[in-house]
């Protein structure tokens, strides 16, 4: 979340007009974020967050309003978006695509505990059964594909040490996933990163942010929540809030035996996704604001402690 464009109080007032939401009272803007221009906003009923989007692909826009809609009516604790009395999510202000949300309750968890590993693997659990069935489409735009495309852009900022691990890592994906093993399928997250959620104690206050949002294979988005949520500083697997997660996730979904193979494997890819992601910004494609990139280290060092250590032995679901 960020201010990319200032907005004025007449502007945000008018904007609100369309919508049954209270004349406005106040208008902050949201100095942290990498993306988008973000505003907290108080009207005189409730309190809203509203999204200008500064990049991107903007047709794909009514696939994410789609899937927090539909995320939202299976109640789910996702920020569904306002629609205006006219029954429309997606605007423009100020020259950009705009979204109104509600304002969800909590706080980034930085060091999560035990009972806040529980309520997120339930609620991801929850999240994916229903969205089996979610009838949108949108590709995952980080999946293997996207690595095989990639990957070779960075091999020259590399050492030949590094340079090795990925080239090698890559391969040994294509042989695993790349004949489509038959692992379940429906709408991710995409990033569900612990500034993602939103706690009130140990419940969880939402799920923000849906912007990496697709359709693909489920274990995607869950070895991304491992790999961050049950990672210590060294990169290795912190056994009990991975297995706190993972049971309580199996509660609602147990995993298949296709799942429970390549789940190694899987944790290793998503490991190098955000590897390579954050060494493209930093290299390649450095961010339109200027922003601090994030460490791509952090991933390297998680890819090499999952080489090393392997992954933990999975829970057993709950039928």
């Amino acid at each position: 979340m960020a201010v990319f464009t200032p907005l004025d109080d007449s502007q945000v007032a008018e904007f609100l007009r369309g919508f049954d939401a209270g004349t406005l009272v106040s208008l902050e803007g949201v100095p942290a974020g990498t993306e988008n221009s973000t505003f907290f906003v108080t009207t005189d009923r409730r309190q809203l967050v509203l999204t200008l989007f500064e990049q991107g692909e903007h047709e794909e826009l009514p696939f994410f309003v789609e899937l927090l809609d539909y995320l939202d009516e299976h109640r789910l604790p996702v920020p569904g978006p306002l629609h205006d009395r006219d029954g429309i999510a997606l605007h423009s202000l100020a020259g950009k695509p705009a979204l109104l949300f509600p304002k969800l309750p909590g706080r980034h968890p930085k060091d999560p505990n035990l009972a806040q590993c529980r309520e997120l693997g339930d609620t991801l659990g929850r999240m994916h059964r229903v969205s089996r069935h979610f009838p949108g489409h949108r590709p995952n735009p980080r999946d293997l594909h996207w690595l095989l495309a990639m990957y070779h852009k960075v091999l020259g900022y590399l050492s030949p040490q590094d340079q090795a691990l990925m080239e090698d890592e890559v391969e040994i994906y294509q042989d695993v996933f790349g004949d489509a093993p038959d692992l379940p399928q429906g709408a991710l997250h995409g990033d569900l990163f612990r500034d993602n959620t939103l706690f009130v104690g140990d419940r969880l206050g939402g799920l923000i942010d849906f912007y990496n949002g697709c359709t693909g294979d489920l274990l995607f988005d869950l070895a991304i929540v491992i790999n961050d949520w049950a990672t210590g500083p060294d990169g290795r697997l912190v056994a009990d809030r991975h297995d706190a997660i993972l049971t309580a996730y199996q509660a609602q979904r147990p995993l298949t035996d296709a799942e429970r193979d390549a789940w190694p494997m899987m944790l290793r890819l998503t490991a190098l996704r955000y590897w390579l992601s954050r060494l493209l910004v930093v290299y390649v494609d450095p961010p339109a604001h200027d922003l601090t990139p994030h460490d791509p280290d952090q991933f390297r060092t998680i890819l090499l402690a999952r080489l090393k250590h392997g992954a933990l032995p999975l829970p057993e679901g709950e039928a």
